[in-house]
């Protein structure tokens, strides 16, 4: 099959999932990254299987992630989210770390590998998300410490950190009705959704550890749901945090809280 052909045979497939557009950009990537195309391969693009899912890796910040679908597939907001902490420590040091639900490790392998001055560590619940953050881990020699752990585990104790960061599950049950397939039939529910009566209830968790784990001076970073922006900001707050800062993402939504002591 010619490269014009297998770009117009997943564009063909795809366009009544995602719209022209994501469907040209998909094809594009497919394209890219293989030079056959098979019949299971059309199957799952017009099913809304994630390209990503269908490739095995996805990129983020420079690298070339290993996914499946025992991990979110890292999103560009996320990438901004990395790259506020870059910017705010790129002169630290000393620098230790804490990303908290690292999923396919993302967030700590590429803060691993843009602050070299960093200790990094990374705990997931999901020893299948983790199996994914150590095969990454391996690939770019970053150092990072993956650990088991659950952050509503009142008793866990990992030392002290400089930054705290996490990606945690925020979208409301109610919203899954919304979204498209190729999130809700593939992506791991438990890493994307809360309940209605508690959308917060990972931010409580993440608050209450990281008051008792953060350094002196230290930060902590959150991506978070525009549309709770406010309450989540209302709630570290109420937790401790005094100093909370809110950034807009590049399409101008609240989706980033750094917050300190």
């Amino acid at each position: 099959m010619t490269h014009r052909g297998l770009i117009a045979n997943v564009f063909t497939a795809t366009e009544p999932v995602y719209g022209a557009r994501e469907a040209e950009a998909i094809a594009r990537l497919f394209a890219e990254r293989r030079t056959e195309l098979s019949t299971a391969d059309l199957a799952d693009l017009g099913a809304a299987r994630p390209i990503q899912y269908i490739l095995g890796v996805a990129d983020f910040y420079g690298l070339e992630l290993a996914v499946g679908e025992w991990v979110l597939i890292p999103r560009p907001e996320t990438e901004e989210l990395v790259r506020w902490i870059v910017d705010d420590n790129h002169n630290h040091d000393p620098l230790t770390i804490l990303d908290i639900g690292t999923g396919s490790g993302a967030i700590a392998i590429a803060l691993a590998k843009n602050l070299p001055q960093a200790r990094v560590t990374a705990i997931d619940v999901s020893p299948e998300a983790l199996e994914f953050a150590r095969r990454n881990n391996e690939k770019y020699s970053t150092g990072v410490t993956l650990l088991q752990a659950d952050i509503f585990d009142p008793a866990l104790d990992l030392g002290h950190f400089d930054i705290v960061v996490s990606n945690p599950p925020y979208i409301p049950e109610s919203q899954r009705i919304a979204m498209h397939d190729n999130v809700t039939k593939y992506e791991p529910p438990t890493a994307l959704f809360v309940s209605d009566n508690d959308p917060l209830v990972f931010y409580r968790a993440i608050a209450r550890f990281t008051r008792r784990s953060l350094a002196e001076n230290g930060a902590l970073y959150l991506e978070i749901h525009e549309y709770l922006a406010h309450e989540t900001a209302s709630l570290l707050t109420a937790k401790g945090f005094g100093e909370t800062t809110m950034r807009q993402d590049l399409n101008s939504k609240p989706r980033m809280i750094r917050c300190r002591p």
